[in-house]
């Protein structure tokens, strides 16, 4: 008789931060996990994750919320289907609930986890096999003080951690952020590549001002400029500069990315397991950019292990990444809720090895940094 799903568990998890960390919307100073336990009839459980950033000020959805809607809608959904038919699941979540791609994402992780112990594959060879079992990580500098970011970019050079950086840039005026990142880039020189978001802050006409002194100044990538729905503006802005754009917010799954390229996009997009509603979903986007000649780059919603492992397992089975990734979240978390960490060396991450995603949680250290409401 083939497994079922039995139970669906969510657990609010608050982790801090080893620095606060700023953005053109919030500050973060903790991360807080929506950490899902999928247990099945075969006794096989598999873990997910669904992270945000900054409660609601990235997205629509917020921790509370993301556990609320599994608990309430989607969980109902899966409990009592079969266990390994992925796609009939996926098109059940999408047939029954609108939006919600962080939760979806976190079940559809917790699917393949369990699906992958099942039977003996990582997630990766679950969706066709590794093409890399190491992968470039970049390091976001956003204290938002220039003399601690020039410190910190040379102590990560040094360690041979990181040697890509992104600055976080939008929340203060233009002039000073410019020489907030030009200042870091002539410190770093060739050393390191430097590249800047700015999380939708600007209006077209900022951008490019922005845009044309950050090109100046050697910045090589610039994450979008301005809000995410602005479309044309975003085109317009790939075509008038040298220094390619990357669009993030402003591409959510395959059909925003279609929609983009066929627009005359160039440049690259960022892939981020949480906006596409799961892994298979951001997939397709990487496809369809793969067609359409642009760039990939592996973002995160700064999830920790268990949300990053699963990006990292996508990230694996796709050919050249032009932009690198961005999976140091949990390098951000002063601690962790899984047994053993993810290897960070020679400037980026081993994929984990062994059966779904390769993660075993701590459940000391689950139990401890768990809400308990």
């Amino acid at each position: 008789m083939s497994s079922v799903i039995e139970t669906i568990e969510t657990l609010l998890v608050d982790l801090p931060t080893i620095r606060p960390h700023k953005l053109s919307m919030t500050t973060m100073a903790r991360q807080t996990l929506v950490i899902v336990r999928m247990r099945h009839s075969d006794g096989i459980e598999g873990l997910g994750e669904g992270t945000t950033i900054g409660g609601l000020s990235y997205g629509p959805e917020s921790p509370e919320s993301i556990k609320r809607n599994i608990d309430t809608y989607l969980a109902p959904l899966l409990i009592g289907q079969p266990s390994g038919n992925l796609n009939v699941l996926r098109a059940r979540l999408e047939r029954h609930a609108r939006g919600n791609s962080i939760a979806k994402s976190a079940l559809e992780t917790a699917l393949l986890d369990a699906q992958g112990k099942r039977l003996g594959l990582s997630v990766a060879e679950l969706l066709g096999g590794a093409r890399h079992d190491h992968l470039p990580v970049l390091w976001t500098l956003a204290s938002g003080d220039t003399r601690k970011d020039i410190d910190e970019a040379f102590q990560r050079l040094e360690d041979r951690r990181h040697c890509d950086f992104k600055l976080k840039i939008g929340a203060n005026p233009v002039d000073h952020d410019v020489r907030h990142v030009a200042a870091i880039k002539a410190a770093l020189g060739d050393r390191a590549s430097v590249r800047v978001d700015v999380n939708q802050a600007w209006d077209e006409a900022t951008a490019v001002r922005g845009i044309a002194a950050l090109q100046d100044a050697g910045i090589d990538l610039i994450e979008q400029a301005i809000p995410a729905r602005e479309h044309a503006g975003l085109v317009r802005l790939s075509q008038r500069f040298l220094v390619p754009m990357l669009a993030d917010e402003a591409v959510q799954d395959a059909r925003d990315g279609l929609t983009l390229a066929a627009s005359g996009f160039s440049g690259a997009y960022a892939l981020k397991i949480a906006k596409s509603g799961g892994l298979q979903g951001v997939l397709e986007l990487a496809h369809v950019a793969q067609a359409a000649g642009i760039g990939l780059y592996g973002g995160t919603l700064l999830e920790g292990t268990i949300g990053t492992a699963a990006s990292l397992h996508a990230w694996a089975t796709l050919g050249e990444m032009a932009w690198g990734t961005e999976m140091f979240g949990p390098l951000l978390l002063k601690d962790d809720i899984v047994v053993e960490s993810l290897n960070y060396h020679d400037f980026g991450v081993d994929l984990p090895k062994g059966p779904g995603l390769g993660i075993t949680l701590d459940e000391d250290k689950l139990a401890h940094y768990a809400r308990n409401h």
